[in-house]
């Protein structure tokens, strides 16, 4: 049986009682790259500081409570929703005594939605212009995504369909099957996408219309997440008689979002003033 055999400890340490698994550290320093691009944007379009410290807030509740009440509501709704406590605090009931397990899953498009929601907040309390700042977002959604899917490669989830290709990997957690490794050619791909964001935000920036680099990312992002899907087991039992599973049909209204973005740029820069700078 060929293939690399994939069976980490999910667990970096244990310090009284709390553990720090690989894939809230993972997430933690997708969220630290993003940081650091959209504050870069914000210097080099001279926006005020005071503009920008609220919005790490916004973003983080946003993401992380869309994407566990994605996964929830899209995944899992009858179990959750006759266990709401479990939907929103990192605990779980086993055996009858509550134990702190950290999200048990969170979902890429309740993520999506949750930050386009928090983002829609954030601009009527700083007055800014909604556009400009999902554009900023989405130069640095990609790397973000990239370290997501290596925290669920960590937590040997979200696993391929068996093959027999050279680079197939083991997940020993689930079977001894070489499987497609889909996780990583997810975070590779958003990688490359982050590299794409950052040379056209350098070179292209004052020439793409606004809009632009939110609909590039919602585009290939999903476009990539629907094809990607082909090679992935489904995540829960009711998507085996589906034509298309949830991840695909969820993706579908991102990218016709997306798609509409970029061709609407024209129209988004009459509609909306420029960032004062």
């Amino acid at each position: 049986m060929n293939g690399i055999v994939w069976d980490p400890n999910p667990e970096v340490f244990s310090l009284f009682g709390i553990t720090l698994r690989y894939y809230g550290l993972l997430w933690g320093i997708g969220l630290i790259f993003a940081y650091i691009v959209v504050r870069y944007q914000y210097r080099d379009k001279k926006i005020e500081e005071k503009k920008f410290d609220p919005l790490a807030i916004y973003c983080f509740f946003g993401i992380v409570l869309g994407a566990r009440l994605g996964h929830c509501l899209f995944y899992e709704p009858a179990y959750y929703l006759s266990h709401p406590i479990e939907m929103i605090l990192p605990i779980k009931n086993i055996n009858g005594s509550w134990k702190f397990t950290g999200y048990l899953g969170l979902a890429s498009h309740g993520g999506t939605l949750g930050l386009i929601i928090a983002l829609w907040l954030y601009v009527r309390k700083v007055k800014m212009n909604y556009m400009d700042v999902v554009d900023m977002i989405a130069v640095a959604t990609p790397i973000t995504a990239c370290f997501i899917r290596l925290a669920n490669l960590m937590n040997s989830e979200i696993i391929g369909k068996p093959t027999d290709v050279p680079w197939a990997f083991i997940f020993v957690k689930e079977d001894m099957l070489p499987r497609h490794p889909a996780q990583l050619y997810e975070a590779i791909a958003y990688f490359i996408l982050f590299l794409i964001m950052l040379y056209v935000y350098k070179h292209f920036s004052k020439k793409v219309h606004r809009g632009f680099f939110f609909g590039l990312c919602l585009t290939y992002i999903f476009t990539f997440r629907f094809f990607i899907e082909l090679l992935k087991e489904n995540q829960v039992s009711f998507e085996d008689g589906m034509a298309l599973n949830m991840g695909q049909w969820l993706s579908v209204p991102f990218i016709i979002i997306g798609l509409g973005c970029i061709l609407a740029g024209k129209w988004f820069d009459k509609q909306f003033p420029a960032i004062k700078r």
